[in-house]
């Protein structure tokens, strides 16, 4: 039978006291869906609505939304020399109240009366006053500065723990480690030298100006590329979703065919340690055998098994999707079932042809007692637009950051036309 990406789908092995156990799971988008029209284009479960409270802001990536209920929005691009935006809500609309900010950049934090901001190179923060808006927009501090950036998984994710420290992701520039990148046959590089200062998880303090790499700690290593990423106050641990490896078939013909390297390997979620090692560039995690396989680049075939040191992740997911957006839901306005639960943005996928294009949603993973329990769930679809347009990878709208506001709403971003939606629940 054909395996259909939002068909029955396999959760990985969960890691759990040292063993592993296999769930088995589907992912229906259509259950208990309710009209496009009636939630600006999209489709959510039956109770809740969505809403577009604002658009054309330029591309908006992660979001957060302040206890007064205004929004923070960084761009990737500066939109008139600026990269940062404040949105005032009122009612089902969003108004730009301030831009600032002379750097685009991805990540953005609220935390201990700051806002933090990176850049592709540096984070900084801005001193907010008691309603949590900027000081003084023009003179932010310099938190961490030189972080590498190579024009590939370059974009600096950000979270701070309550314990004062900042967690900054910095991608490898690069997607197997090869000798020369993204070339067929090419082998990995011994010892893969880009983990030195990149494909990782750094911990910087959130409070001491102008730091460098040695002023942080490697959190965690092994890490190919982590977009989304989010403090779990349930448990009090860091949760990150990786970016899979592309490109099989097209370096490694003689092992994978065209169906396998659309569909391999999972994107996944780890629960990180200090000093976790999760195994990239070494091995990947195929989420059709549930098993960590060696790469291609370092003597892997498609199945010999590989990542013996390497932590397992707690769960996967279809491969290719992009997952750009992480958050623990902890409010109360939406059902009891989601609390503490984690929504995930999937930014679409470009690399599986010749299957269709697949992604461009937001999906939900329920959690118990700290760790993700039973099947995840496509919470709102329809951001891409057209089925046709979804397919080619022509894709209308791409989800990419999440923030939940005081009331308990879920905010979602868009960084292709500049959308932020506002999906609430009634009884």
């Amino acid at each position: 039978m054909k395996r259909k990406i939002l068909g029955a789908i396999l959760l990985p092995a969960l890691a759990i006291g040292g063993l592993l156990s296999i769930i088995a799971l589907k992912s229906d988008i259509k259950r208990n869906s309710i009209p496009d029209a009636a939630n600006a284009g999209l489709t959510v479960p039956s109770g809740f609505s969505a809403v577009m409270i604002a658009d054309n802001l330029g591309g908006v990536r992660h979001i957060a939304v302040t206890p007064q209920n205004e929004i923070y929005a960084r761009l990737r691009g500066l939109e008139k020399g600026k990269g940062t935006l404040l949105l005032h809500q009122n009612g089902d609309k969003a108004e730009v109240k301030m831009a600032f900010g002379n750097f685009a950049g991805t990540g953005v934090a609220l935390k201990n009366g700051y806002l933090y901001a990176s850049s592709d190179e540096e984070v900084f923060r801005f001193k907010l006053n008691a309603n949590n808006e900027v000081v003084d927009p023009n003179n932010p501090e310099k938190i961490v500065t030189g972080l590498l950036s190579r024009g590939e998984h370059e974009a600096k994710a950000i979270t701070v723990d309550n314990a004062g420290h900042l967690y900054v992701n910095i991608g490898a520039y690069s997607n197997a480690c090869q000798v020369k990148d993204r070339q067929k046959g090419s082998p990995g590089q011994k010892g893969c030298p880009i983990l030195d200062s990149a494909g990782g998880i750094w911990q910087f303090s959130a409070s001491k100006l102008n730091q460098h790499y040695g002023d942080g700690v490697r959190y965690a290593t092994g890490l190919r590329n982590v977009v989304g990423l989010d403090w779990n106050k349930q448990n009090n641990q860091l949760y990150v979703m990786q970016h899979g490896r592309d490109q099989l078939h097209d370096l490694f013909p003689q092992y994978y065919d065209q169906k396998q390297s659309a569909e391999l390997p999972a994107e996944f979620m780890y629960a990180l340690k200090k000093g976790d090692n999760a195994g990239w560039p070494y091995m990947y995690y195929d989420q059709v055998k549930h098993q960590k396989i060696l790469m291609p680049e370092y003597g892997g075939d498609g199945k010999k098994l590989g990542g013996q040191n390497a932590i397992n992740p707690v769960a996967a997911y279809p491969g290719h999707l992009a997952p750009d957006g992480l958050l623990f839901y902890t409010g109360n306005q939406f059902p009891a079932r989601y609390k503490n639960g984690a929504f995930i943005a999937f930014h679409g996928s470009w690399n599986r042809a010749p299957e269709p294009q697949a992604g461009y949603f937001v999906v939900f993973q329920p959690f118990v007692n700290g760790k993700p329990s039973g099947k995840w769930e496509v919470f709102a679809d329809g951001f891409a637009g057209t089925a046709q347009d979804k397919a080619k990878g022509n894709a209308m709208r791409r989800p990419c950051g999440l923030a939940q506001g005081p009331d308990g709403s879920l905010y979602i971003s868009d960084d292709n036309k500049g959308s932020i939606y506002k999906i609430t629940y009634k009884k």
